[in-house]
């Protein structure tokens, strides 16, 4: 057996998972997140935010506390979009070296598809059937990744992430047609270069992975609060992934944050998380998502574990 501690940092969250593995099964001790938004304005500015950056450290010395009680004998630690794109991100890999112990892996679109492919699939367990078509719908970057039982066999990362593309196009509350259509514009382009690696339409199960998805799924549900138990391995409908996304469009910040399930943090970003779902799901033809709560976070602790 071997406990493992695995960080997944984002442009929205920083996110916490200790786990015992061995012989293929996993056994959780602490599952955690903290909105943090590390990402904010950098796709306007280049650079991480001096307070996007203290919240982060300090939601860092948390999980560093959490760790050493839970005594974890391997720690991972992987960055993803808003640190790839910011100049400043030396200044991040010294804070997490300081507060952690251990340096952060600021990971390729490519690798960050591959380890979210691998935490969703391993868990399926006969749930949908191959080829997968995995979506991590982030803050700064979506991954799709198309593959089976054997892994991956085409995967893509491209930046339509629901922080950038609030930040970028939704300017009113809630968001006029215009900037609706000119989110769903960056959106098509972006899934058509991702389509021009990835082959989506030959998917026969979409699994849908990340807040975005997980909250679109509480909606559907009609869950009163968030409960991962109820919404891991649950499956939406097409027509209610575009019902629930185009209210969503409707609705100030205010109505949002109002729905049972929705956590403060993601209530200013949700429309446009859940547009990037539509699409994806009208891309590839599909009449449902799977959606998975397991996801780059398990994959990032299996990939801690030696061979």
């Amino acid at each position: 057996m071997t406990r493992v501690a695995a960080i997944d940092c984002g442009t929205n969250s920083i996110r916490l998972l200790v786990t015992d593995l061995r012989d293929g099964a996993q056994h959780d001790l602490d599952r955690r997140l903290r909105i943090v938004r590390l990402g904010k304005d950098v796709d306007r500015t280049g650079v991480l935010a001096p307070e996007a950056l203290d919240r982060t450290f300090q939601t860092l010395r948390e999980y560093a506390a959490v760790i050493a009680e839970l005594g974890a004998e391997r720690v991972r630690m992987v960055a993803t979009s808003a640190t790839r794109d910011a100049a400043n991100r030396d200044e991040f890999v010294a804070g997490v070296v300081e507060v952690l112990g251990v340096e952060p892996e600021v990971v390729s679109g490519a690798t960050e598809a591959g380890l979210s492919f691998d935490g969703a699939v391993r868990g399926l367990a006969g749930d949908g059937r191959p080829p997968y078509l995995v979506v991590d719908i982030g803050g700064g970057s979506t991954e799709l990744a198309l593959g089976g039982g054997d892994g991956v066999t085409a995967a893509r990362s491209v930046d339509i992430g629901c922080v950038r593309l609030t930040e970028r196009r939704f300017r009113s509350d809630p968001p006029t047609s215009e900037q609706v259509a000119a989110a769903r514009a960056d959106i098509e382009a972006a899934l058509d270069e991702a389509a021009a690696v990835v082959p989506v339409a030959d998917a026969r199960t979409l699994v849908g992975l990340a807040g975005s998805v997980t909250t679109v799924a509480a909606i559907h549900l009609g869950l009163a609060e968030y409960d991962s138990a109820a919404i891991h391995h649950s499956r939406i409908p097409a027509e209610q992934v575009r019902a629930i996304s185009d209210h969503l469009l409707t609705l100030t910040h205010h109505e949002r944050l109002a729905i049972g399930p929705m956590h403060p943090g993601r209530a200013d970003v949700i429309a446009a998380g859940a547009l990037v779902l539509r699409c994806v799901v009208d891309r590839a033809g599909v009449d449902e998502v799977l959606v998975s709560e397991h996801d780059i976070l398990d994959g990032i602790a299996w990939s801690a574990v030696p061979a």
